[in-house]
C-alpha cells in the first residue's frame, strides 16, 4: 500500500518540460553562433585587414537583420505554427553559421551574418508562443525566466568554447563547429514537436485538462481588452517610455558585450585563452542577478522600476571605475561588478514591461521593445568601432558612451508613474529580452 502511494505521488515528467528544455538549447546555440564573433574578432581583422570601424560594422550587421525581421518573424509564427518556423529558422541560421567559417571576403561576410540576422529573428515570437501553447499561465513567467537565463550563460560559454576552438584549430573551424549542432535541433523540433498539445502523442490528460481550463480564462480575459487594438499601441507613450528605455539600455550591454574581447586582449594584453575565461566571468555572475532581478521586481510590485533604476546607475559607476582602473586585476573585479548589477536591472525591467503593457497588445508591444533594443545592438557596435579607430585604438570614449547611455535609461525610467504597473496589471505570460 505504501509503495503504491509513494507512486501516485511521485512526479511524472511533463511533456511541457521537454519542450523549455528543447526551446532553452535552441536559444543557447543562437546565443553561442551570434556571440562566437566577438570572441574571433581580432583573429577576423587581422586575417582580412579590416580597421576597427569595419570590425564594428561586422557585428552590427547581424542586428540590421535581426531588427528587420523579428515582428514579422512573430506573425509568421502565429500564422503558420511556432514548430515550423523555428525548426526552419534555427537550421537556416545555423547554415549561415557555418558558412561564415568559409568566407574570404569581407563583403560576402557581411552579407552573410546579415542573412543570419534574418533566421535569429523568427526565434523569440517562435519560442515564446511555444510556450504559451505548452505552458498554463501560472507557469509560464517561471519558464520564461528560465529560458532567459541563456542571456548570460550563452555568451559566457561562448566566450570559453570559442576561445578554446580559435586557439586549437583557428577562427574559421569555430564557425563551422557551431552551426552542427543547431541543424540536429531543428530536425528534431520538426519532427518530434506539435503545435497543438493534443496533437501530442505523450500529453496526458492531466496536462491537457490544465491548459483548457486556461485557455478559457484567456478568452474571458481577451474579452474583457477586445477594445486595445494594434493601431492604438502606437499612441499610448507608455509604449515609447519602454522602447527608449531599452534602446539605451541595449547601447551599454551589446557595446560591452561585443567590444570587452577586444578590449581585454588590446588594452590589457589578455592572451587568447585569459581573454575566453575573463570574458565568460560577468555572465555567469549575470546568470545570477537576473535572476535575482525579476524575484525582486516581484517583490515590489507597483514600485518595479525602484529596482530598475539603481541597479542601472550602480552599473554605470562600475564601468566608470572600471575604466579609470590600471590594474588588470581591477579591471575584471569592475567588469563583474558592472555585469551583476546590470543583469540585475535587466531582469526588474522585463517585469516592469509585462505589468504595465496591456495584455490584449502585450505580445505586438513587447516585440516593439525589444526591436528597438535589437536597432540599438546594430547602432552599438558599429559606432564604437569608429570611436575606437577615431581615437588612436583608445577606448576611453567607448566607456563613456556606455555609462551615459545606461544613466539615460535610468532617467527615462523615472518618468514612468509609480501607479501606471497596477492600473494596467497583467498576467506575466509573454517575452523577456532576446
Amino acid at each position: 500500500m505504501n509503495k503504491q502511494l509513494q507512486l501516485k505521488k511521485k512526479p511524472k515528467w511533463k511533456v511541457r518540460y521537454t519542450v523549455l528544455f528543447v526551446l532553452w538549447l535552441c536559444w543557447l546555440f543562437s546565443f553561442l553562433d551570434r556571440m562566437v564573433i566577438t570572441i574571433a574578432l581580432p583573429y577576423i581583422g587581422e586575417d582580412l585587414n579590416l580597421t576597427a570601424t569595419a570590425q564594428g560594422l561586422l557585428l552590427s550587421i547581424f542586428f540590421a537583420g535581426y531588427a528587420l525581421f523579428q515582428i514579422p518573424g512573430g506573425m509568421l509564427s502565429d500564422k503558420f505554427g511556432f514548430r515550423r518556423v523555428m525548426s526552419i529558422a534555427i537550421v537556416w541560421w545555423s547554415i549561415f553559421t557555418s558558412l561564415t567559417g568559409f568566407i574570404f571576403s569581407y563583403p560576402l561576410m557581411l552579407l552573410i551574418r546579415f542573412v543570419f540576422g534574418l533566421g535569429e529573428a523568427c526565434l523569440p515570437g517562435a519560442a515564446y508562443k511555444g510556450i504559451a501553447n505548452y505552458f498554463p499561465s501560472k507557469q509560464r513567467g517561471t519558464a520564461t525566466g528560465i529560458q532567459s537565463t541563456v542571456n548570460t550563460l550563452g555568451p559566457a560559454i561562448a566566450a570559453i568554447a570559442a576561445a578554446a576552438i580559435i586557439g586549437a584549430f583557428g577562427w574559421r573551424t569555430v564557425f563551422i563547429v557551431m552551426g552542427i549542432p543547431g541543424i540536429i535541433l531543428g530536425v528534431y523540433i520538426w519532427f518530434k514537436f506539435k503545435d497543438n498539445p493534443k496533437d501530442h502523442p505523450k500529453m496526458t490528460k492531466e496536462e491537457l485538462a490544465e491548459l483548457e481550463d486556461d485557455i478559457e480564462n484567456e478568452k474571458s480575459n481577451e474579452e474583457k481588452n477586445s477594445g486595445v487594438s494594434f493601431k492604438e499601441l502606437f499612441k499610448k507613450p507608455i509604449l515609447w517610455q519602454m522602447a527608449f528605455i531599452w534602446f539605451f539600455f541595449d547601447i551599454t550591454f551589446w557595446g560591452f558585450t561585443s567590444w570587452l574581447p577586444s578590449y581585454l586582449i588590446n588594452v590589457r594584453g589578455l592572451s587568447l585563452m585569459d581573454t575566453g575565461i575573463f570574458s565568460a566571468l560577468p555572465y555567469l555572475v549575470g546568470t545570477v542577478s537576473i535572476v535575482l532581478g525579476g524575484y525582486l521586481s516581484d517583490k515590489v510590485k507597483g514600485k518595479r522600476k525602484w529596482v530598475f533604476i539603481p541597479n542601472a546607475v550602480i552599473s554605470g559607476l562600475a564601468l566608470l571605475l572600471m575604466l579609470q582602473s590600471t590594474s588588470t586585476a581591477v579591471v575584471i573585479t569592475y567588469q563583474c561588478v558592472a555585469a551583476f548589477f546590470m543583469f540585475l536591472a535587466q531582469g526588474a525591467f522585463w517585469g516592469l514591461v509585462v505589468d504595465t503593457l496591456p495584455a490584449k497588445i502585450m505580445a505586438a508591444g513587447s516585440s516593439t521593445v525589444n526591436c528597438f533594443g535589437s536597432i540599438a545592438g546594430f547602432i552599438a557596435p558599429l559606432l564604437m568601432g569608429y570611436m575606437i579607430e577615431s581615437s588612436g585604438g583608445s577606448y576611453n570614449s567607448t566607456f563613456i558612451l556606455m555609462i551615459a547611455a545606461i544613466i539615460v535609461a535610468a532617467i527615462i525610467a523615472l518618468t514612468i508613474g509609480n501607479n501606471t504597473e497596477k492600473e494596467n496589471s497583467v498576467n506575466s505570460e509573454t517575452i523577456v529580452e532576446a
